[in-house]
């Protein structure tokens, strides 16, 4: 005979499967189609933190930023139709970035359906091409099974986001709680053979080379990688903003490999006689438009290291496909008996002597230089802080110049999304109150999401905010530079005064103008009681940290007269 104290509602069931799940925080902007939800979440704000944002992209990226640190999918909550469509660009970003994430949509009622009712939307159809795996959960009995599928599927293999539709009218349902368990997921480990052949590709390299990338890596992971590449003297390079993967201070480490790739790197690469991708889906930024690869045999030994076995020969046939954790290779790979390294040791130094030429900015006529602004960070900030960037040519000049030297310390979206900078840097405040966290972005990337400061002050959160204002979409007016030399439109950017709109939200806030007075600036925002925001006055002409405005025109001039 059933227990009816054990009933709950659908509303109360998804939250009962999110404590199941070690679920602490949630990111949402309200609304009526899930006020169950909101309703049962008011009975365990102990247990979970509810953040409310200012817009559905916001509260997306915040949960895949989530996702990103804690190696748990991040949760996020919002209504039909308007609330969803905001939402997909950090569900899309998730699915880039392979980030465990979980979108829980708010849907019309069941009796609704297929009439077009008011926000209505096939969520099936709307997000099937960008997600792992999207359903609607149309029986409130369900909701402990399927809440548990989602979790285990967005960690799975090549971790991603799942979508679930909840009816409103199931959600006020009622049905008899099920007890669920911690979704456990297996993970692959290397086969003897792929490591025997591993092993013997490592024997006869000249010039091997290891690129790092992925998400997923725990501590024991980045530490027998760290000993794996000490042990066999592998330069170590790490994929597009996965920096982080490996001590950029280490003399292992020799450079980022994504878009603007040190020129040196690159042929490197070309040169070398052995690649070890490991966690790395070797996609188009990574091969600068797969041109540092051959398609589909490369002409270096290729080791290829996944663990989704729809990722290994999609693109490059490896002569080595290890179907693997990258945290269980990482201990396997650590294990092997150590190659002699000593013929291979001058091709590592000459690596990391190319990479310490390359992060040392020369001198440049300009009143404030964005290369001094990175230096300085780097030599102030601890060496855990948190670094958050969205998309911009001003993001180029951290990717070169920060040296990032502990886990968790870069987020920045791989898909290339604008307005990710300040809501992952809301997102990293809020797990590691303890930690610096500094969000970098460009005027245009700020403006995007600049509203969740109303979110940064409701928290009480000190992060320190970083605007490049340099007046235009700096990237695409680079590409229009290059290829339309003269003939720019729709870049240029008519902002607010930065400083006044951040003390509108309560931010200690001002500007600078030139690179002397930045340093001083930092320090003031670093022990500002709070958020603080510094608004960098950048000339337009400093386009990139290897050309000027008025360079690449002219070039571009030159190649078509």
């Amino acid at each position: 005979m059933n227990d009816h104290s054990n009933l709950r509602t659908g509303g109360q069931l998804i939250v009962d499967a999110l404590l199941a799940q070690g679920t602490d925080t949630v990111f949402c902007v309200p609304g009526e189609s899930y006020l169950d939800v909101l309703d049962a979440l008011y009975a365990q704000q102990s247990a979970i933190r509810v953040v409310a944002c200012r817009h559905e992209g916001a509260a997306a990226f915040m949960a895949e930023a989530h996702g990103k640190l804690t190696g748990r999918p991040g949760v996020c909550m919002v209504t039909r139709g308007p609330g969803a469509t905001n939402a997909s660009i950090g569900v899309h970003t998730a699915f880039q970035d392979s980030t465990p994430m979980i979108l829980l949509v708010g849907q019309v009622g069941r009796d609704m359906m297929e009439r077009e009712a008011f926000q209505e939307i096939d969520y099936r159809r709307m997000f099937g091409p960008f997600v792992k795996w999207v359903a609607q959960i149309d029986e409130a009995a369900r909701v402990p099974e399927l809440m548990a599928r989602a979790f285990a599927v967005a960690q799975s293999g090549r971790p991603g986001p799942v979508v679930l539709a909840l009816p409103e009218d199931m959600l006020t349902e009622s049905a008899f709680a099920i007890q669920t368990r911690v979704v456990e997921v297996a993970e692959a480990h290397p086969a003897p053979e792929a490591m025997h052949r591993l092993q013997a590709c490592l024997a006869n390299a000249q010039r091997p080379l290891m690129l790092l990338g992925g998400t997923g890596w725990r501590r024991e992971g980045r530490e027998a990688i760290t000993r794996f590449a000490e042990q066999n003297g592998l330069p170590v390079a790490c994929a597009f903003r996965r920096q982080d993967l490996f001590d950029n201070r280490h003399p292992n480490y020799v450079g980022e490999v994504g878009i603007g790739v040190n020129p040196t790197l690159a042929k490197a690469i070309g040169q070398a006689d052995l690649l070890l991708a490991v966690g790395t889906r070797l996609g188009e930024i990574v091969t600068s438009g797969y041109t540092l690869l051959d398609v589909p045999v490369p002409r270096q030994r290729l080791v290829h290291v996944l663990a989704s076995p729809e990722e290994l020969g999609r693109v490059y046939q490896a002569e080595v496909q290890a179907l693997s954790h990258m945290n269980a290779f990482a201990l396997a790979a650590a294990a092997l008996a150590p190659a002699d390294h000593a013929p291979r040791q001058a091709w590592r130094q000459t690596l990391r002597g190319d990479y310490e030429r390359y992060v040392t900015p020369a001198p440049r006529k300009a009143l404030l230089d964005p290369a001094d602004v990175i230096v300085t960070l780097r030599e102030t900030l601890a060496r855990d802080a948190i670094l958050t960037n969205g998309a911009g040519n001003y993001s180029a000049w951290a990717h070169r110049y920060f040296q990032f030297s502990h886990a968790h310390c870069q987020l920045a979206p791989t898909s290339g999304a604008m307005g990710y900078g300040v809501p992952a840097a809301i997102a990293a405040k809020l797990r590691h109150p303890e930690r610096q966290v500094v969000c970098l972005a460009g005027d245009g990337c700020f403006l995007m999401t600049s509203q969740e400061l109303a979110t940064v002050r409701r928290h009480g959160l000190a992060i320190v905010f970083i605007v490049f204002n340099n007046g235009m979409y700096g990237t695409i007016r680079m590409h229009q530079e290059s290829n339309y030399p003269g003939r720019p439109i729709g870049t240029d950017l008519c902002n607010p005064d930065f400083v006044m709109y951040a003390e509108s939200f309560g931010l200690q806030a001002e500007r600078v103008c030139r690179s002397a007075d930045f340093a001083p600036a930092l320090q003031r925002a670093l022990a500002a009681p709070g958020a603080a925001l510094i608004e960098l006055q950048i000339d337009p002409e400093i386009l990139t940290p290897r050309s000027t405005l008025s360079e690449l025109r002219q070039r571009a001039m030159r190649s078509v007269a």
